[in-house]
């Protein structure tokens, strides 16, 4: 009888032991400390490096339309490819982190995300890009991101969401100075696109070294349990909870990749870095304070539905946008709710699960899931813009709707999981 590469795949899994030579039940998490609040750090510096330059796409969106013959629909498959591949990865790098496997995959996704941006440094063409951008950094943010959101989890339960939040605010910082230093170096002082993306590579190197050295699993690793718990799929708030995420980030970021280039295309805006700064910078506000009121009153559930319809209900306004003063309101509101957004979904991703052990699996789960959303929402979008002759109206009115079918899922997964309910908290 043949054995699958699945079979081999669980087997592998399966085969690392405790330390103490079997598992036990951990202890509750601290919710605090010195060691839970350096794992929060350690994921701001994930997040600075993943969803920093993710958040920061718009930038080489514009760089790469005006020197690359490709369409805009195909250079944003260089963002949506990179993005989706951290999704993809989600299912493998949830069991492996589980099954005690972080040592080996966090400093593996670190220097396939330095050998990735190094590379980008070198390449002319746009499939030289591609491989570099997309896929080699993709990779890398796949096998940084998923584990040590699921370590530093571990450390925070009547808090997470507010750690979360601060963990995610490492987006927004990272989306205000990728930027500035590549606008900086790029345009200003002139030291040529190579230079200017060895720079980024050393900010990279500099600021992941505190996570290789910090991060710190706090659970025993599961030695039994599949890669993919069919059984989750059961259970109403998890599937519910799940189409959320897949229709929120279906239409979410349209705006981080496609603000930049509607204000040149549409608006004559020749320097739109300080639109995409105000866009990234005050999501450090949208992604900390939603965290604070979901863990302390409202509930993480019941918070999401209304940022959710909030974060439609712009996108659908934006519409309406003619001048270069309503494009900046729209990106400091769109910033504060998109942001919120961002870190919520994630943040009540860690709680699809009865068991905290499992809580990388769970998690992996859903966001490789996910990844079809962020794979094909800004190739979608850019079609949409493309087939319109340039206008925006339609790739809009894709996101926003988008984004409303996930707050419905939203409450959805909030009914399945506490019933209907308005003052209990969820």
């Amino acid at each position: 009888m043949h054995t699958t590469t699945t079979e081999k795949l669980h087997s592998f899994l399966s085969r690392r032991k405790p330390s103490n030579g079997s598992e036990h039940v951990p202890p509750p998490p601290p919710d605090g400390g010195l060691q839970a609040w350096t794992q929060v750090v350690c994921m701001h510096f994930v997040f600075f490096n993943s969803w920093g330059i993710t958040t920061s796409f718009s930038v080489f969106e514009q760089l790469y339309t005006k020197t690359l013959p490709q369409s805009a629909s195909s250079i944003a498959w260089i963002g949506s490819v990179q993005v989706s591949l951290l999704f993809f990865m989600s299912a493998l790098t949830g069991r492996a982190t589980d099954a005690g496997y972080f040592r080996i995959m966090y400093p593996l996704g670190v220097l396939l995300q330095l050998v990735g941006l190094f590379t980008l440094s070198v390449c002319k063409t746009y499939w030289q890009i591609f491989l570099a951008q997309a896929v080699c950094m993709g990779l890398g943010n796949g096998l940084t991101f998923n584990p040590g959101l699921s370590v530093m989890s571990a450390y925070f339960m009547k808090n997470r969401a507010f750690a979360v939040g601060l963990a995610a605010s490492g987006a927004a910082t990272g989306g205000l100075i990728y930027p500035v230093l590549i606008n900086q170096l790029l345009y200003n002082h002139q030291i040529g696109f190579g230079w200017t993306i060895r720079a980024a590579g050393l900010l990279m190197l500099i600021t992941q070294i505190f996570g290789l050295v910090f991060f710190k699993p706090r659970l025993p690793p599961r030695t039994t349990g599949p890669l993919i718990e069919i059984g989750a799929f059961a259970e109403p708030p998890f599937i519910f909870f799940t189409l959320a995420y897949f229709f929120n980030f279906w239409g979410l970021y349209f705006a981080w990749f496609y603000l930049g280039t509607f204000a040149r295309d549409r608006l004559g805006v020749e320097d739109t870095q300080n639109l995409i700064l105000v866009l990234n910078g005050v999501g450090i506000v949208g992604r900390i304070a939603p965290g604070i009121i979901g863990d302390r009153w409202t509930g993480r559930l019941n918070l999401l539905i209304p940022i959710s319809i909030s974060c439609a209900v712009l996108i659908f306004c934006w519409i309406a946008v003619s001048t270069v003063a309503g494009l900046y309101a729209f990106a400091v509101v769109y910033g504060i709710v998109g942001g919120a957004a961002q870190s919520l979904i994630p943040a009540t991703a860690t709680t699809m699960t009865p068991d905290l052990n499992r809580t990388g699996t769970r998690l992996g789960m859903i966001m490789s899931i996910v990844g079809f959303a962020t794979l094909t929402g800004p190739a979608i979008q850019g079609a949409l813009i493309a087939t319109d002759g340039g206008r925006y109206m339609a790739a809009q009115i894709f996101a926003g709707v988008s984004i409303l079918l996930g707050a419905c899922a939203v409450a959805a997964a909030r009914v399945a999981k506490v019933g209907w309910g308005l003052d209990v908290k969820a």
